[in-house]
């Protein structure tokens, strides 16, 4: 026979359980409401601002062109790797493969982010190329992330870097073009909401909050094809005669535009690994020299403003040699009893030196001054120098007559070429610009129309037979122009074996279009005047240039017989 089991009952108990049963549900019930309802936008607040970020959103740099709408400096998105240290270093993983994509060694990246812990953005590497920003985002790091960002890119590379300068690594000018217009060519950075997940990647990009706003374009006066014959040129010269150095430059006479400005050594600005600093300078704009003879034609023309002298006037430069003071002047030889013109012709020291000793120093100071010497260019190019020009009043009679071929002054490549302009646009000064002119240019008179064209064809002498320059002669083109020679300044004097090689002129002297100015510094070997060395690269870039901007010979009966006698017309 079975036992019945008697069940005791706890009345209390059970109340109690589902007393304090009810009391949970209720408890999560209003759990859930505060947290769905009454408490729901703070919460979504804090759960965003663990997921939400507001990112930056890179401006794209304006581009560089040249006066052709040719591309000269532009800038191309790229990624750079960025971490935030706290989260890779939470994430306990191997960073060796890491440490290896970034060409570090891993205690190094290790120490890089524990030394940086704090920090909620650290660089590990910039403007990667993007099969290594793949590779890297691969290896799903907590914390790892790309950021998209611009580099600058230089098409021409050494061609115009000296011209251009180059940006940083956060797109900002640091020298040259670059510099000067920085704020005309950078952005202005807009931003934007995203969502990130756990690794700190963008996952979703929630709302736009400022646009980007784009830097503008820049469109200069170089025209870049004739920049590319100007360099090729001036560095096939410079190794030719194992310079130390080389500058050109070109302006357009009617504009005051800088149509080409070369230098070497060169750099590329692509890659600017081991270049010291001094690579970057613009030597045209940077580096002051003595003019030696090309100052000659301001001593003429000062003397024919004067009215002291006219074309028939006539210099005694005989022996050869002139003492003022304790100084002597000598010629190359005895050129005897000669013009002007002949002066200019012959190249002769003593003649310039006459001349300027009979004319009032304030006369010759006010022609230089005017024609810029001794004051920057305006061009508004950084780091440019002003050269130096002596006030008349502290002229010894030494130093007059030594500044009449060029010594006791200095100057830049770039005022120099300016200081030629007058006597190409019939005595008028017209400002020099790295920017492509579109509107008419203001003038300013310097000297009388009469005495520069006197001047020009003066300087037309030159590169004919006898002339110092021949070598400047470009075929169907009358040119005019001046050679310098030019003893380097050292340590108590001037030395006997270190020469700056010059040539400035222009073409067609008809009616001038280009003026162009090539320093040589220091050539060796036995050629080193400007006749020589600077005349021969004068030439070829001044041909190239009139036929590239399509400028009508002005040589025409010359050019005729030519093509005549090569059997091209019957």
């Amino acid at each position: 026979m079975r036992k019945q089991v008697k069940i005791i009952e706890f009345p209390m108990r059970r109340w109690f359980l589902l007393s304090l049963y009810t009391i949970c549900m209720a408890g999560l019930v209003f759990r859930a409401v505060d947290l769905q309802v009454l408490n729901k936008e703070f919460l979504q607040d804090h759960g965003d601002a663990r997921a939400l970020r507001v990112v930056k959103i890179p401006a794209h740099r304006g581009m560089i062109t040249d006066r052709n709408g040719e591309s000269l400096a532009i800038s191309t998105p790229v990624n750079s790797i960025w971490a935030v240290p706290r989260k890779v270093m939470a994430a306990d993983v191997k960073l060796d493969q890491l440490a290896k994509y970034l060409h570090m060694d891993e205690k190094e990246l290790t120490s890089l982010l524990r030394d940086r812990i704090g920090r909620q953005f650290v660089y590990l590497k910039r403007h990667v190329a993007p099969v290594l920003a793949e590779q890297v985002m691969l290896l799903d790091i907590p914390g790892i992330s790309l950021q998209r960002e611009y580099r600058r890119y230089y098409p021409a590379a050494e061609v115009t870097s000296h011209v251009l300068g180059f940006t940083n690594i956060d797109d900002s000018g640091q020298e040259g073009i670059e510099l000067a217009f920085d704020n005309w060519l950078k952005g202005s950075p807009g931003s934007k909401r995203v969502l990130k997940d756990r690794l700190g990647r963008i996952i979703e990009n929630i709302e736009s909050i400022t646009t980007p706003d784009p830097g503008n374009e820049l469109v200069l006066s170089i025209d870049r094809r004739v920049q590319y014959l100007a360099y090729r040129e001036l560095k096939s010269a410079v190794n030719h005669h194992k310079a130390r150095a080389g500058t050109l430059v070109m302006l357009d006479v009617k504009t005051g535009e800088i149509i080409a400005m070369v230098g070497q050594p060169s750099y590329n600005p692509n890659n600017r690994t081991g270049l010291k600093s001094g690579h970057y300078r613009n030597r045209a704009v940077t580096d002051v020299f003595e003019p030696g003879s090309t100052l000659k034609p301001f001593t003429i023309a000062t003397a024919l403003e004067s009215g002291l002298y006219d074309l028939n006037s006539t210099i005694d430069t005989r022996p050869g040699f002139f003492k003022v003071g304790d100084h002597t002047i000598r010629d190359h030889r005895d050129y005897g009893v000669i013009d002007l013109a002949t002066v200019i012709k012959k190249s002769s020291n003593i003649g310039a030196s006459k001349i300027a000793l009979s004319l009032e120093p304030l006369d010759f100071w006010t022609i230089l001054a005017n024609v810029g010497f001794g004051q920057v260019t305006g061009s508004g190019f950084p780091g440019e120098a002003s050269g130096y020009l002596n006030p008349y009043n502290n002229w010894s009679e030494v130093e007059q007559a030594t500044m009449s071929f060029g010594y006791g002054v200095s100057t830049t490549a770039l005022q120099l070429a300016q200081a030629y302009m007058p006597f190409a646009t019939d005595g008028m000064m017209l400002p020099v610009s790295f920017l492509k002119v579109t509107e008419p240019v203001t003038a300013s008179r310097v000297f009388s129309a009469g005495v520069a064209r006197q001047v020009r064809a003066m300087l037309e002498t030159v590169v004919q037979k006898g002339g110092t320059g021949s070598r400047a002669f470009v075929e169907g083109y009358r040119v005019a122009g001046k050679t310098g020679t030019v003893h380097k300044t050292v340590v108590g004097g001037y030395s006997e074996d270190r020469y700056l090689s010059l040539f400035a002129g222009m073409a067609p002297a008809s009616n001038p279009r280009l003026i162009a100015v090539v320093i040589i510094d220091e050539p060796k070997g036995d050629e080193y005047y400007g006749g020589l060395v600077a005349a021969p690269v004068f030439a070829n870039v001044m041909a190239g240039a009139l036929r590239l901007l399509d400028v009508p010979p002005d040589d025409l009966p010359v050019l005729n017989r030519q093509i005549i006698a090569a059997g091209r017309i019957n």
